[in-house]
């Protein structure tokens, strides 16, 4: 069932927690009648019927036989003062499965249905309780992978986003506003002489274009970057690999060619989802298996956001890694970090301040754990570095493709109200643009939307959210 076709006069109930053995367990209910409903399946139903909202209730979730199922304690919420603006019962018992789904079966009986996906935040935005930004932003917390991918949105939840459009379109309406008046009114010269702010119509639109510009840096904490090391055998990349993730996931050995296919493991980058790929190293061998390892790890590099390109300080850079790091550049490959590894043996070679087609050179010891830090900041920097703006300083940001999609059709139509006024159009027709612009705008927080947004939105959303 899509979203939009939602029965929302039904009393749902849903498992909200993770089937798997833990401390607790929640099985939460909304919907008309929901707090009677439930009292039939607890072992002290006039305490339930009675108690006022935002408050706890203890006892048991017993069968139609009166027989116990579990011990569990009901928080009591009463409309509108709920997630979802209804009468909403939410259950906390024993984490066991059998123990959550014997009590989700219990209130099946007793007159609740399954709900969908995304249908208790669903009703929560139908009744007025959210809009369609802070709804997708639950969504966006409960997969982030990093804790400043969860500020972000946790920010957005919060409202900041929410405010920011609201601030804009407001902006729009008086300049709009003032249009109207002006074809209302079009023999009024006093009234209507100098209608048309484009000032601060531009300054909407510069609004906007900063606001777009937010989605690159969103979408890298949300989904992450991919960073690959590289380099000729025995330059030290597994041993950075260990140190990166700070484990030993790969084996590290004197011996040339040791890893013949590549790994991969997360990592967190000063909150950037980071994969990182040890790959096999670069030479030319006669073992099929190992130079198709070279292969891939080629291939791997190209495909990446960014390359660690080591060396083994005590040999330096020889035509091979030049030819590598050339190829990289000469392709439009991404940003590659020339790291300058094993710098702390006594045989080393001193570091080049720079190296043609490297973005930094970097000094480090895998095995001393000597220079990462400074090695994951460049990281970070070129990975933020490559954004519009960079990522620092923004009050609220957009968190889903829809909502760039939707900042980037009301900057078309209010840049071309901005060229139409100058070029001498009517007035109407650049009304008509800065009304499309606002219809746009609303589909952000939902204040206009069609049932295919709505379905977008929820359907990807767990049962229980």
């Amino acid at each position: 069932m899509k979203p939009s076709e939602y029965a929302l006069d039904d009393p749902i109930a849903a498992v909200a927690t993770a089937l798997a053995p833990a401390a607790l367990g929640i099985v939460r209910t909304s919907g008309n009648n929901s707090i009677e409903r439930a009292s039939s399946a607890f072992s002290r139903p006039d305490a339930l019927k009675t108690a006022p909202g935002n408050t706890l209730v203890h006892g048991w979730i017993v069968d139609s036989g009166g027989n116990r199922i579990d011990e569990v304690v009901a928080a009591v919420y009463r409309a509108p003062k709920s997630f979802t603006g209804e009468d909403s019962v939410e259950f906390i018992g024993h984490g066991g499965p059998a123990a959550v789904l014997a009590v989700f079966r219990t209130l099946l009986r007793a007159g609740f249905r399954q709900a969908e996906r995304g249908e208790f935040t669903f009703r929560a935005f139908a009744n007025g309780k959210t809009d369609l930004s802070r709804a997708e932003a639950i969504q966006e917390i409960v997969d982030a992978r990093t804790d400043a991918a969860r500020a972000k949105a946790a920010g957005r939840l919060a409202g900041n986003l929410s405010e920011r459009i609201h601030e804009i379109s407001a902006s729009i309406v008086q300049v709009l506003a003032a249009i109207e008046v002006q074809i209302e009114y079009p023999e009024d010269e006093e009234t209507t002489k100098g209608a048309f702010d484009a000032a601060a119509l531009r300054e909407a639109a510069e609004q906007l274009s900063a606001l777009h510009a937010t989605w690159a840096a969103e979408k890298l904490y949300q989904d992450g970057a991919r960073l690959v090391l590289a380099g000729r055998t025995n330059a030290g990349k597994s041993s950075m690999f260990n140190t990166l993730l700070k484990e030993e996931r790969a084996i590290v050995s004197e011996i040339h060619g040791t890893t013949r296919d590549w790994l991969e493991a997360r990592a967190d980058f000063s909150g950037i989802p980071v994969s990182i790929f040890d790959t096999a190293g670069l030479r030319k061998t006669d073992d099929r298996i190992e130079a198709e390892g070279v292969e891939r790890s080629k291939g791997l590099a190209a495909d990446a956001d960014a390359v660690l390109y080591l060396v083994d300080a005590r040999e330096g850079l020889n035509e091979e890694d030049r030819r590598f790091i050339r190829e990289c550049l000469e392709a439009g490959g991404p940003p590659l970090v020339l790291v300058w590894n094993k710098c702390d043996h006594p045989d080393a070679k001193p570091a080049p301040d720079a190296e043609p087609g490297a973005r930094a050179v970097v000094k480090t010891s895998a095995k001393k754990a000597t220079g990462i830090d400074s090695l994951v900041q460049t990281v970070v920097s070129l990975l933020t570095g490559k954004l519009p703006g960079g990522e620092a300083g923004r009050r609220a940001s957009l968190g889903t493709e829809r909502q760039r999609r939707a900042v980037e059709h009301t900057l078309e139509y209010v840049n071309h109200a901005l060229e139409a006024a100058q070029n001498g159009f009517p007035m109407d027709a650049v009304a008509q643009d800065l009304e499309d612009a606002l219809l746009a705008l609303g589909e952000i927080t939902g204040e206009v939307s069609g049932a295919d947004i709505l379905d977008a939105v929820f359907s990807g959303f767990c049962v229980g959210k």
